[in-house]
């Protein structure tokens, strides 16, 4: 299942996660982890619950894949995640190993609205790796930008 519409589907899981994260008194961002079709786990963020500023929801889903499951199935998974991942993020999305990320919106208009983060895009950082992950996005960005925008109130 590789076409626009399996895309959406997760991406706008990947929102309510962002949602749910909000109302959980965290900052707008979720993500999953899907493999053969199936999604086998989910992540938010939680920088202000645990008082850790690395609680990006990419990175908590980095973590729990890497615990749970094996470094072959990892590497077969996609990761989806409502917003482009940060450097932090897609480093830790290449040490797992992960092959694949597909993100709703992307970094530089994040930046844009908020006037804070990463004006990049992630396959740049990817440039300088042994095996880059494919990246896929922005998918649905405009969905995920209303989410942004009544967070940040801007």
């Amino acid at each position: 299942m590789d076409d626009l519409s399996t895309h959406e589907k997760h991406i706008r899981r990947t929102m309510e996660l962002a949602r749910q994260s909000v109302n959980r008194g965290n900052h707008p961002f979720g993500a999953l982890l899907e493999r053969n079709g199936y999604v086998v786990m989910e992540a938010e963020n939680t920088v202000n619950d645990e008082g850790d500023c690395t609680g990006h929801a990419e990175l908590n889903l980095v973590r729990k894949a890497s615990r749970e499951l094996s470094p072959q199935q990892v590497a077969q998974s996609t990761l989806y995640t409502s917003t482009e991942p940060c450097p932090m993020c897609a480093g830790a999305i290449f040490w797992a190993g992960i092959s694949r990320i597909v993100y709703g919106v992307p970094a530089a208009a994040l930046v844009e609205l908020t006037g804070y983060g990463f004006d990049y895009h992630s396959s740049e950082l990817y440039e300088w790796s042994s095996s880059p992950p494919q990246v896929i996005g922005p998918v649905l960005a405009e969905e995920g930008l209303e989410i942004h925008r009544k967070f940040w109130k801007v």
